[in-house]
């Protein structure tokens, strides 16, 4: 095993990112994955804070023929936890990718479809209500209550479909990983590429966000008329859904690159809590879709009860910020 690929084993062994190696070590990030891809070697200084970072010796780091983990005397009596770590192969992080491309756009329509569910009940409550169409306003609500649940359905469909063939990668969200010689380089390579547009999506994305708005206020100022101000709410939600689109996207594939390079939200400390975050957050997105049932179909009011979606979006941040915070004070 050469420096390079020590360097990695034990970076992820102790669940550092480059970033968080980097400051360790008093050198920029870039000179890191220099080191991991075998682009450069470190001087002697930084082989020696490593070695003393890691726990290991000097001759483990710099002898190719030592495969075994050396460590000092010194830390003999310390006990170690023993840390499971999966290997996984180029082919392995090459299908793993591929994968993600594919459903990236599936999973961003799926979310897209659910955002736009209510739409037609929207416009057809505000143009029944208004007498523009010739149908009754129950009729509009049974025919946009239609519409909405079909939507809803084909969005968990997939959502479903895509999860059931991304499953046997799960451990990438859980475990700790060592990749084979070469895949970080790839990775690192694909990720630098896709930054840019990543970047631009984002961008895009706030942009519309913010302008999604605009519409439903000016409207309101100057028009008060019901089939005017349901149809600014239904672009609302078509240009937010158009946004979370690109959001979903961009976000998918940059996820599929940390989770093989352990960065960011998939570091070996953050894995552990992410198990966790998960089984909340879908129980506070099934009790979101309860309470936003329960109170349009009881109320009838599907003009106003919309809100709960981005109410809901707000106080998700903040509520997972707390699991977050309560996940650290425990460990």
């Amino acid at each position: 095993m050469i420096l390079a690929d020590k360097i990695i084993e034990e970076r992820k062994r102790n669940g550092w990112s480059q970033e968080e190696l980097a400051e360790k070590l008093g050198v920029s990030r870039q000179s890191v994955s220099k080191w991991e891809s075998a682009q450069s070697v470190p001087d002697l200084n930084r082989i020696i804070k490593m070695a003393e970072l890691f726990g290991v010796t000097t001759d483990y780091l710099l002898k190719d023929e030592i495969e075994n983990r050396e460590t000092p005397e010194a830390l003999t009596e310390v006990a170690e936890v023993p840390v499971k770590i999966r290997k996984v192969s180029m082919e392995e992080a090459t299908e793993f990718l591929k994968l993600q491309e594919k459903h990236a756009p599936l999973i961003a329509f799926g979310v897209s479809l659910c955002i736009l569910s209510p739409v037609l009940l929207i416009l057809l409550a505000g143009l029944a209500n208004s007498k523009i169409i010739g149908i009754s306003e129950n009729a509009a609500g049974g025919i946009g209550i239609t519409a909405l649940l079909s939507m809803i359905a084909v969005g968990v469909y997939i959502f479903i479909k895509c999860a059931n063939e991304g499953e046997k990668y799960k451990y990438l969200d859980k475990e700790a990983i060592e990749t084979e010689y070469g895949v970080s380089g790839m990775v690192r390579e694909k990720k630098n590429a896709f930054m840019s547009k990543f970047n631009l999506s984002i961008t895009i994305g706030v942009i519309l966000c913010i302008l999604s708005c605009l519409p439903l206020i000016i409207s309101g100022f100057l028009i008060d008329e019901v089939y005017i101000i349901s149809s600014m709410v239904a672009l609302l939600l078509v240009l937010i859904a158009i946004a979370v689109n690109m959001f979903v996207r961009v976000g998918i594939i940059r996820e599929s690159y940390e989770k093989l390079l352990q960065e960011g939200e998939y570091t070996l400390g953050k894995k552990k809590s992410s198990v966790v975050i998960g089984r909340i957050s879908g129980a506070y997105w099934c009790v979101v879709v309860a309470i936003y049932l329960a109170w349009s179909l009881f109320s009838e009011n599907w003009d106003n009860t919309w809100v709960v979606w981005p109410v809901a979006g707000v106080l998700y941040g903040a509520f997972i910020s707390i699991v977050k915070l309560v996940i650290k004070a425990e460990e």
